[in-house]
């Protein structure tokens, strides 16, 4: 068996900019995020097999995350808080674990 192993680096961010621009980027993230919920039972219900990108609070639908992604990003350039999920093709109970 090979032995792999990885580094782990840990930086402690004190620029006032960089912090704001993380916590702008949040916020976009939990705006689509709270979108995503709102409208979840139609979307899972309509896009089983798809992959879906919500961006600047729009869903975008496609077969591939490339394609997804590339339609959000072309709608939405400064959404760097998009999320991207594939939606199942059997609903069933799923256990996530590490």
């Amino acid at each position: 068996m090979t032995d792999h192993q990885s580094a782990i680096v840990m930086e402690e961010v004190t620029d006032p900019q960089q912090i704001a621009e993380a916590h702008a980027r949040r916020e976009r993230a939990d705006r689509n995020s709270a979108w995503l919920q709102a409208h979840a039972s139609e979307i899972y219900t309509r896009h089983r097999g798809k992959c879906i990108v919500v961006a600047g609070e729009e869903l975008f639908v496609a077969d591939t995350p490339e394609e997804v992604i590339s339609m959000a990003e072309a709608a939405h350039p400064e959404d760097d808080g998009s999320l991207i999920r594939y939606i199942p093709i059997k609903k069933m109970a799923r256990i996530y674990a590490n």
